[in-house]
C-alpha cells in the first residue's frame, strides 16, 4: 500500500471511531450502507451481484474508489444466493430465477400453517436449540435435506456438503476484499459480525410473524423461555464473529420488536429482557453494537437509555432522528436519518437541504455518522448519493474537532469507572444444556472412543474445534442466509 492511501485509511478510521465513541472528529464520517445501489453504479444487474459474490465485491470496490466515503460494508447485498441454492433454501426469491433479474432478492415468509416451527414445538427448541435447527428447522427450510426418520438421499448429502463448502468459500473471500478496500481506496470496513435478537429470530425464521403474535396470546411463557434459550447461542455468534480488534461494531438488524409489530408491553416483557443482557455482555467484552433500527423505534428510546454510554451506535430509519438525538444523543452516536425516498425520487438540491437539516439538528457536537435511513437498493440515484457525499464532506467539517484516536491503538473498552453490578449482562442466565459453539459435547463423544493412550487434551481440542464448524454452519444459516 502506498503511504498516501495508508494515511487516508488511518484518517478515515480515526474519524469513524471518534464519532462512534460519541465524540467530535475532524469532520462527519460518511458510511453509506449501499447494497443493490452498487450494482446500478457498476452496471451490473441485481442478479449478478446477488448470485455472484465476486461481482458484488467488484461493485463495492468501484463505489469506494469513486466516492469519498469513510467506511462501507464489504458486501451489503450479503445474501449470496449461490449458497442458498446449494442448501436448497426455500424462503428466498432469487433475482433472475424466481423474480426479474433487476429486482433485489426477496424473503418469502410462509403462512402460519406452513411455519418452519410449529406451535407445539417450543419445548424441543428450548431443550437444545442447535439440535432443533438441524433436526427440525433445516429439513423444513431446504428443498433437498430429508426430514428426520425419512430415508436420506444423494441430494440430501450433497446439499450439506455443498452448503458447508460454499459458506467456507464465501466467508474466506471477505478477508481479501477488506484488504483491497483498504489498499485501493483507503476505505474502512463499517461493521464486523452479526447479531439478531432472540425475539426477532422466532418471528423471522421459526414461527413467522403471524405465528409468533398468536403465541404471544396463547403461550407467552413458552415464547419467553424460547427467547431465553436462544440468548447464549446468539451471543456466541455475535462474539465469535466480532472485530478481533474491538474497533468497528457488531451489526444488529432489528426487525419485529417495534411498534406496531408488537405492543410496548410485549417489548417490555419479551424483547427487551432477552436483548439487553446480551448487549451488556458484549460491551463487557469491549464490543459496541450497531442498533440498525429498521422501522420506527421511537416508542422504545427510553429503554435504550438504560444501556451504558457508548455501548451502542443507534441507526435511525423511520423513527424521528431529532427525537432520538434528544433522548439518546448524550449517550450514543447516531447514524442515518436521510429518507431513502429522497435519495431515490427527489432532486440533488432536496438531498442537500435534508442533509443540512439533519446535520444542523443532531450533529453539531459530533457523535453522528452520515447515512441513509435504510439500506440503499437500486432505486437510489448516483446523482443524489453524490450530492449527499459532497455536501456532507463540505458542510460537515468541525472547526474544533479532531480524530484523537490512534488507529493502531483504537480498541474500545468500557470506562474504567463502569461497575458491572450483579445482574449486569448474562451473569445470571442459567447455563444451557449444550454449551454454545458446539454441537456434540466432548463428554458425549468421549464415551464412544476407546481408551486414549496418547494426549487426551489434544484429541479433545481438535474434536471441539472441528465440531464448532458444524455449529457455525447452522447458526449462520439461521442468522445470515
Amino acid at each position: 500500500m502506498n503511504d498516501k492511501i495508508e494515511q487516508l485509511y488511518n484518517d478515515r478510521l480515526n474519524r469513524y471511531l471518534t464519532a462512534m465513541r460519541n465524540e467530535k472528529p475532524d469532520k462527519i464520517p460518511i458510511r453509506p450502507f449501499v447494497a443493490e445501489f452498487t450494482a446500478r453504479y457498476a452496471d451490473f444487474t441485481c442478479q449478478e451481484v446477488t448470485h455472484d459474490f465476486e461481482r458484488a465485491f467488484v461493485a463495492v470496490r468501484k463505489c469506494a474508489v469513486e466516492f469519498d466515503w469513510d467506511a462501507v460494508v464489504a458486501n451489503m447485498v450479503y445474501v449470496w444466493t449461490g449458497l442458498t441454492q446449494a442448501i436448497g433454501l426455500k424462503y428466498y426469491g432469487v433475482p433472475g430465477i424466481d423474480i426479474p433479474a433487476d429486482t433485489g432478492f426477496q424473503y418469502r415468509e410462509p403462512g402460519e400453517e406452513n411455519a418452519f416451527m410449529k406451535a407445539d414445538e417450543y419445548d424441543e427448541l428450548i431443550d437444545d436449540p442447535t439440535a432443533f435447527l438441524y433436526n427440525v428447522w433445516l429439513p423444513r427450510v431446504s428443498a433437498d435435506i430429508s426430514p428426520m426418520g425419512e430415508p436420506t438421499s444423494f441430494r440430501n448429502n450433497l446439499a450439506l456438503v455443498k452448503g458447508g463448502m460454499a459458506m467456507l468459500n464465501y466467508f474466506t473471500a471477505f478477508g481479501p476484499q477488506l484488504d483491497q478496500l483498504r489498499t485501493e481506496s483507503g476505505t474502512v470496513s463499517a461493521i464486523a459480525g452479526i447479531f439478531k435478537a432472540p425475539f426477532d429470530i422466532i418471528a423471522d425464521k421459526l414461527r413467522g410473524y403471524i405465528g409468533l403474535t398468536m403465541d404471544m396470546i396463547t403461550q407467552p411463557e413458552k415464547v419467553l423461555q424460547a427467547c431465553e434459550a436462544l440468548m447464549p447461542h446468539l451471543y456466541n455468534v455475535a462474539l465469535t464473529t466480532a472485530d478481533a480488534n474491538n474497533q468497528v461494531p457488531i451489526g444488529f438488524w432489528m426487525h419485529r420488536g417495534c411498534v406496531p409489530f408488537v405492543s410496548k408491553g410485549q417489548f417490555e416483557s419479551h424483547y427487551w429482557p432477552t436483548l439487553k443482557p446480551i448487549i451488556e455482555e458484549l460491551w463487557k467484552d469491549g464490543h459496541q453494537t450497531l442498533f440498525y433500527a429498521e422501522g420506527d423505534w421511537n416508542s422504545h428510546l427510553d429503554h435504550f437509555t438504560e444501556l451504558p454510554d457508548q455501548s451502542i451506535v443507534f441507526h435511525v430509519d423511520r423513527g424521528d432522528i431529532f427525537e432520538a438525538h434528544k433522548k439518546l444523543g448524550h449517550k450514543f452516536c447516531l447514524s442515518g436519518g436521510i429518507p431513502n425516498f429522497i435519495l431515490a425520487y427527489r432532486s440533488p438540491d432536496e438531498v442537500r437541504q435534508y442533509c443540512k437539516k439533519v446535520i444542523d439538528g443532531v450533529a453539531q457536537d459530533g457523535g453522528y455518522i452520515m447515512d441513509a435511513s435504510a439500506i440503499m437498493q437500486n432505486d437510489t440515484t448516483p446523482e443524489n448519493l453524490k450530492a449527499l457525499t459532497d455536501f456532507t464532506r463540505d458542510y460537515g467539517v468541525y472547526s474544533s474537532g479532531s480524530s484523537k484516536i490512534v488507529a493502531g491503538n483504537a480498541k474500545i473498552t468500557p470506562a474504567l469507572d463502569t461497575v458491572f453490578d450483579k445482574g449486569y449482562g448474562m451473569s445470571e442466565q442459567p447455563s444451557p444444556k449444550t454449551k454454545p459453539g458446539i454441537c456434540i459435547p466432548w463428554e458425549e463423544k468421549a464415551k464412544e472412543l476407546p481408551n486414549i493412550p496418547g494426549d487426551k487434551e489434544l484429541v479433545k481440542r481438535i474434536w471441539e474445534n472441528v465440531d464448532s464448524f458444524g455449529n457455525m454452519f447452522i447458526w449462520q444459516c439461521l442468522l445470515s442466509f
